[in-house]
């Protein structure tokens, strides 16, 4: 007989933030983000790294709550995780990028604590979560390939379009000259190693 998983302590060292792992942003395209196939398959690599670690860092499920008539919109196919919360894994919804405002995500993740962040969309609510968590003291890590986002169409410049690839490239020079930590999908044996 298996025995169940086990529960993240009271305090815990580390968080795995997944945001916005949702079916209107996993989906294949032109719903769903570019590489939407490769990010779902890396951000279930983590999470089930995650899982299997003894104890697990503390898992935190981020939903985003778009407007009526939007593919995210509350209640609907789109808005729904696309990988099932665990009982004693928290999900939050939220209306705005930072997952900080609105939320009691605070509560949740220690100050001291690493936040290791995964999810949609890189230059919307991954940037503004990683920053303000590097702004209330928290070591904050990003998973190379298990973050993404749509081509940036470019208003200004013509209507040119940057690829999601660019855009996801340019989030992590922003963010790692800000202080947050890259890590490869290939470093995953170190994301949750004892401090």
């Amino acid at each position: 007989m298996a025995s169940a998983p086990a529960a993240p302590p009271d305090d815990p060292a580390r968080v795995l933030l997944v945001l916005d792992a949702q079916h209107a942003y996993l989906a294949d395209p032109p719903l769903g983000v570019p590489a939407a196939r490769t990010v779902s398959a890396n951000i279930l690599r983590v999470l089930e790294h995650a899982r299997a670690q003894a104890p697990p860092p503390r898992i935190v499920h981020v939903r985003n709550a778009g407007e009526s008539g939007e593919a995210d919109e509350p209640h609907t196919p789109g808005w729904q995780l696309v990988f099932a919360p665990r009982p004693h894994e928290p999900v939050l919804d939220k209306t705005k990028n930072n997952a900080f405002e609105g939320t009691r995500l605070a509560e949740l993740v220690p100050p001291d604590a690493d936040l290791v962040v995964i999810g949609i969309q890189s230059d919307f609510c991954v940037r503004a979560t990683c920053s303000a968590a590097l702004a209330r003291g928290n070591n904050v890590v990003l998973v190379r390939g298990a973050h993404g986002t749509y081509d940036r169409n470019e208003t200004w410049a013509g209507g040119t379009v940057t690829p999601a690839k660019q855009v996801e490239e340019e989030i992590e020079a922003e963010l790692e000259e800000a202080g947050v930590v890259l890590l490869e999908m290939h470093e995953l044996s170190e994301l949750f190693a004892a401090r």
